[in-house]
């Protein structure tokens, strides 16, 4: 069974949460990240959610030098990437920084794999890739339209790299939107900037860090006239990859799955399930469309169930309980 796992971006939301699914199966996690969007205090509450120490390096992934001198990699068994810069607006504006980043980073990885035989690579991709699909729910055989900004650009080219690179076993995660925290309350969505996602803005209002939430856009064509997304808790993200590590143990895989709850779920809808569920009010306006938002996304998932057996395990609502408890334990 492969044991000696790299987690590029570890520290980071969703790695963080993975790590502790990957100790929790019998994995040996061994954390990259240079803290850019995440915080060393996240190590030190994986640890205690673990109660064991975990290994991790400072490196940036586009330092190719560092990369390849600092980590003993004949060692490891296998890799999941992370790393990457992921905000869909901030991209528009740092477009160029993105494709260094976040391509550069996966290129030197690739390399890696095959210099040193590193079987099994598992690839942190999003639903972003599929632009503004025509039919819904998407599968991983729906066309790759032109992705809707740079950010999902970035991790259609790096599907690309992949798929043909010379690596014997990949597994490629398309996630939809990961929301909610670890039951603990250590570890949750921390960034350091300002959130880009719903849910630590809805919490951010709720807890009287910002007056009220802004709504992109009111005059879609949905339901609502908001935008529609498929929304998953965290956690079940964070296993889909120890399930993907599971299979690449037992049969050769080339293979992509989309991971999500096979939902779609309006803005307005979550903040009334938030709302509800937590017992808070939650002040909010309608502005302009934001630039890269496409109307409506989500999955089917019967892939991964078929072929992973992974299924989400936890409701939207588990999600926004867990996510608002994160939010008031973070301050304190």
């Amino acid at each position: 069974m492969s044991k000696n796992i790299i987690v590029t971006g570890g520290a980071g939301y969703i790695g963080s949460h993975t790590v502790v699914e990957l100790v929790k199966f019998g994995f040996n996690p061994i954390i990259i990240d240079n803290f850019s969007n995440s915080s060393s205090s996240a190590i030190e509450n994986i640890e205690k959610i673990c109660k064991k120490k975990i290994d991790f390096f400072d490196l940036n992934c586009i330092d190719k030098l560092k990369m390849n001198n600092s980590i003993n990699w004949k060692k490891i068994d296998g890799i999941i990437h992370f790393a990457a810069l992921k905000s869909v607006s901030e991209s528009f504006e740092k477009k160029e920084k993105y494709f260094t980043n976040n391509i550069e980073s996966t290129k030197i990885l690739l390399n890696i794999c095959e210099v040193y035989n590193i079987k099994k690579f598992v690839f942190s991709s999003s639903c972003t890739v599929y632009g503004n699909p025509n039919n819904l729910p998407v599968t991983e055989k729906t066309e790759l339209k032109k992705p809707s900004s740079p950010y999902g650009e970035t991790k259609k080219i790096c599907e690309e790299m992949i798929k043909t690179s010379q690596i014997k076993n990949f597994i490629i995660l398309r996630y939809f939107n990961p929301i909610g925290a670890h039951e603990s309350a250590l570890i949750g969505e921390h960034p350091l900037n300002i959130p880009n996602n719903l849910v630590p803005l809805i919490c951010e209002c709720a807890i009287g860090k910002r007056e009220k939430l802004t709504i992109y856009g009111n005059d879609y064509p949905t339901r609502d006239g908001t935008c529609i997304r498929d929304y998953i808790h965290v956690c079940d993200v964070a296993q889909a990859h120890v399930y993907a590590f599971k299979k690449m143990n037992t049969k050769t895989t080339r293979k992509i799955f989309n991971i999500g709850l096979s939902k779609g779920i309006s803005v307005l809808e979550l903040i009334n399930l938030f709302e509800k569920n937590n017992n808070i009010k939650i002040n909010y306006e309608f502005g302009k469309r934001r630039e890269g938002d496409i109307e409506e996304i989500f999955a089917n998932c019967s892939l991964a169930e078929k072929e992973l057996n992974w299924s989400p395990k936890k409701t939207i609502q588990k999600a926004l309980i867990d996510a608002w408890r994160w939010e008031q334990k973070k301050l304190n």
